[in-house]
């Protein structure tokens, strides 16, 4: 897990309020929680524990393992002490807190974004986090292609020749195939964009492409229409060596994926569900749920 640190609040940060139990595993003190999450009162943010504890068996986790009833002391008048109730928290039940919180606080909107990165893999299934990666990575060559596109306006193309202009990059990359080819050889339908029928490896490639075609634009002062149509083929034409040069596959060999807008949809009706590595499974348990299940 990543270390960046929460604000800290009477000089304690979120890591510096970790305490270790009698089976070696990490918790944190709800009631110390409750200040560096921005709370002044105890029933609203035991409210806040309760929702997480909820998410935690949605997420298909043991509750138990990652949130413990526990008293606390503290001081009272003329000191005096007396017992409130508390939790233990593991790390994944901070998460879930952050996430069940009062958005509107600032120390809230902190703690999310301090777990938004380290827990994002473990909430994706593999076949979700390859259809985010090959989504962002749509979108990234998407803006590219208008960024290549006004490159070659400067270098001289007219919106008349930039369908010429852009097949001049494909065939370089597809060994002479241009859109209308590529598209014939994978049988996607004429209608379809080709970039949205790509997998993640091909979109890269051809970001690839497009970014260097651009930078080569603008690197040798190209103004001329002729000799811009030249310099992406080219480039296209070098990126095909190199993928060949390592043992890559050739890309009009790599089959058409299924519609980008299928993948869209299934991002938006996925359910993530949160897989822990064991340990981390284990929560205020530690090792000892392995050890019982080794036994």
């Amino acid at each position: 897990m990543a270390n960046k640190e929460l604000p800290s609040i009477g000089g304690k940060s979120f890591e510096g309020l970790k305490q270790v139990n009698d089976h070696d595993a990490e918790y944190w003190s709800a009631r110390d929680l409750q200040a560096l999450l921005g709370y002044s009162q105890w029933r609203r943010f035991e409210d806040a524990i309760l929702r997480a504890r909820t998410s935690c068996e949605q997420s298909g986790n043991e509750p138990d393992y990652h949130f413990a009833g526990a008293g606390k002391m503290i001081g009272v008048g003329k000191g005096g002490v007396r017992e409130v109730g508390d939790y233990q928290l593991s790390r994944f039940a901070c998460y879930l807190i952050a996430q069940n919180g009062d958005p509107r606080k600032p120390e809230i909107a902190q703690a999310q974004k301090y777990f938004a990165i380290q827990t994002r893999r473990q909430e994706l299934s593999e076949q979700l986090a390859a259809d985010i990666e090959r989504l962002e990575l749509r979108k990234q060559t998407s803006e590219e292609f208008k960024a290549l596109s006004g490159a070659a306006q400067q270098a001289g193309v007219q919106s008349r020749m930039f369908g010429i202009f852009h097949d001049a990059g494909y065939k370089g990359l597809y060994g002479g195939l241009g859109n209308e080819q590529i598209k014939a050889r994978k049988n996607i339908p004429a209608k379809e964009q080709l970039m949205d029928r790509m997998n993640a490896t091909e979109l890269a490639a051809n970001q690839f492409r497009m970014t260097q075609a651009r930078d080569k634009l603008a690197r040798e002062g190209i103004r001329d229409p002729q000799q811009a149509i030249r310099a992406h083929e080219q480039v296209g034409q070098e990126v095909r060596t190199a993928i060949e040069r390592i043992g890559g596959e050739r890309p009009e060999n790599i089959p058409a994926a299924e519609p980008i807008k299928d993948v869209e949809k299934r991002i938006k009706m996925a359910t993530p569900r949160l897989k822990l590595d064991a340990r981390d499974a284990g929560g205020l348990l530690g090792d000892t749920i392995q050890n019982k299940k080794g036994t």
